[in-house]
């Protein structure tokens, strides 16, 4: 039994993918967090659709999303399956290839957590709210939600460096201490420190680097149309009505958006001091394709299997043949014209084509590690792969013949061969052999008592890629994080606060509150609660709509409130809105 709702979308998951994702705990969202989630959604909608790309308020409508609720997962499924998209929810942040590949299956994964009223206008961790208000309606439109899922599907192979990892662990811990108001401002400082400590420290970009990077300028900070008057179609920039602001304004430099921005980097803690803008969605594709051309996936050879060596991660190696290598890649030893010429790896290893693993050649067969050589036969031009079976025969390279091979590169395969197995062209794929020596130079790279010695055949390595070919073939892939969000723990106090504000929601939705209802909440505030202004806001709202007596004392009150620097803006902003009366009903 899954422990999320399987329908059409999220049914084609593959099991790997489960363990990323938690239940949604929406019993643990606050009243206060609904009127925080109320308050932002307010904002959002009235400035934003004035600012954002024409799809952002058609696609609230479209995907579940509304202004009074934090929407639920489930609910949010039952819209986003009519445009072949789903949601998850997950805890922070989630490894960037696990997050490249949930997007591959049209699924959007969804931070469950709610940011705090301390972090209204921005928040470093992503929340439901960036996930949800931000990602999700954007997705309404076919063309960007195409370039999604195609992000998705390349970047989830895109090769990590050893320090992504690190740095993913640094920047999530970094996210949930700020967020969490428990937290101390020296756990913070050692946690920026460590994040700082690998910013300075990293070695040159790797693929996911560059391709999180190119997520962080689009989908996330990214403005669309003339560069003189953009929009906003970012998630970053839509869910966080700070930046959304501020983004807009001439200080923030605009550039237009190109392979460039794979090597521009970005601090997740603060302002953006520059964004990219796109003329379309179509020609973000375009460059996601130009970036794809350039990754190891595409272009294979000794720098993609130097890459997968680098990322001391599960890689795979496709061979002119179609012939797939999965598994951790230890060694790779140079021709003399600097070509692949024997591709080692250590630890479980499965061999595959066309992205099935090979019947018998699981990581079973390939515990301790798979060896083979990469090229053509000295002296020979016709390669292994492209010769008929009677090439074969007169090569020596059949059945029950005990044969020598001698590659260009210096490799030398001795044995007596066993079987081949071919693909479904009949094209010779795999060559078995016992008694089997291998050697280059002076080194043996396989001996007889090590067992059958399994050749993979091929001239080259033609890709390069993060992850394994056949996700069947291995049970672990990727790691969830063990730092794990915090629950937040409220004191008594704080419950008392929370409860007001239930009682506030309930008045506004009766639409009967009385003078002496919110005069009573009013004096309770002011004793017991004298710093908190949304509630205050949320009780003007109503007087305001309804013309109670009170309205005008809470409008002093609110004045009082904006004493606190930090709180002036806001009141101000909730003042504009709830005058204006011109709310979208979403």
């Amino acid at each position: 039994m899954a422990h999320f709702e399987l329908n059409e979308v999220t049914s084609k998951l593959p099991k790997h993918l489960h363990k990323f994702i938690v239940r949604q705990p929406y019993e643990e969202y606050t009243p206060q967090n609904q009127a925080v989630w109320r308050y932002v959604m307010r904002m959002n909608v009235d400035y934003l659709s004035k600012v954002a790309h024409g799809s952002y308020v058609d696609g609230l409508a479209k995907t579940g999303i509304t202004i009074d609720d934090i929407p639920r997962m489930e609910g949010m499924n039952r819209i986003l399956k009519d445009i072949g998209w789903a949601a998850v929810s997950v805890d922070g942040f989630i490894p960037p290839n696990a997050f490249m590949e949930f997007q591959a299956y049209n699924v959007l994964v969804i931070a469950s957590e709610m940011r705090t009223i301390d972090h209204i206008e921005y928040t470093p961790a992503p929340d439901i709210i960036h996930e949800a208000a931000g990602h999700a309606p954007i997705i309404a439109n076919p063309e960007y939600a195409e370039y999604l899922r195609r992000f998705g599907e390349i970047g989830s192979k895109a090769i990590s460096s050893s320090e992504d990892y690190q740095m993913y662990e640094a920047i999530r811990l970094l996210s949930i201490l700020k967020e969490n108001p428990n937290s101390t401002q020296e756990d913070i400082d050692k946690a920026h420190k460590w994040v700082e400590e690998l910013q300075n420290n990293m070695d040159e970009l790797s693929e996911m680097a560059m391709i999180r990077n190119l997520h962080w300028w689009t989908v996330e900070y990214g403005l669309i149309g003339d560069i003189k008057d953009p929009k906003i179609y970012g998630a970053g920039l839509l869910s966080s009505i700070g930046e959304s602001k501020a983004c807009m304004q001439p200080e923030v430099k605009k550039i237009p958006y190109s392979l460039d921005a794979a090597y521009q980097n970005f601090d997740i803690t603060s302002q953006q001091p520059q964004l990219f803008v796109t003329p379309d969605f179509a020609y973000l594709s375009l460059v996601l394709e130009e970036f794809a051309n350039t990754m190891a996936l595409r272009t294979g050879g000794l720098d993609g299997v130097k890459k997968l060596i680098d990322s001391k991660g599960l890689g795979t190696i496709e061979l002119s043949t179609g012939v797939q290598v999965s598994g951790n890649f230890s060694d790779v030893i140079e021709d003399a014209k600097g070509r692949v010429a024997y591709i080692q790896t250590t630890g479980p290893t499965a061999l595959a084509c066309r992205d099935k693993e090979l019947i018998g050649h699981g990581t079973n067969k390939h515990a301790d590690g798979f060896g083979s050589p990469v090229g053509k036969l000295k002296g020979i031009n016709l390669p292994i792969e492209d010769m008929a079976p009677r090439d074969l025969d007169a090569y020596g390279i059949y059945e029950g013949k005990t044969l020598k091979l001698e590659f260009e590169s210096g490799v030398v395969v001795e044995g007596k061969t066993i079987t081949g197995t071919r693909d479904r062209r009949g094209k010779i794929m795999l060559i078995s052999l016992e008694d089997c020596t291998v050697r280059y130079k002076e080194k043996i790279l396989f001996q007889p008592d090590w067992g059958v010695y399994d050749m993979a055949v091929g001239k080259e390595v033609v890709s390069a890629y993060a992850g394994p070919a056949d996700v069947n073939s291995f049970t672990n892939i990727g790691k969830v994080s063990e730092t794990k969000t915090e629950k937040i723990v409220y004191t008594d106090r704080e419950k008392v606060l929370y409860r007001l504000y239930t009682k506030v929601r309930a008045l506004r939705e009766s639409g009967a509150a009385t003078t002496e209802d919110l005069q009573a909440i009013l004096e309770k505030l002011k004793s017991e609660f004298p710093k908190d202004w949304l509630l205050t806001l949320e009780m003007y709202e109503i007087a305001h709509q309804q013309d109670l007596e009170i309205q005008n004392k809470l409008l002093e009150r609110l004045e009082e409130l904006k004493s606190n620097k930090d709180h002036k803006k806001l009141i101000n902003n909730g003042l504009a809105i709830i005058g204006s009366n011109q709310l979208q009903d979403i």
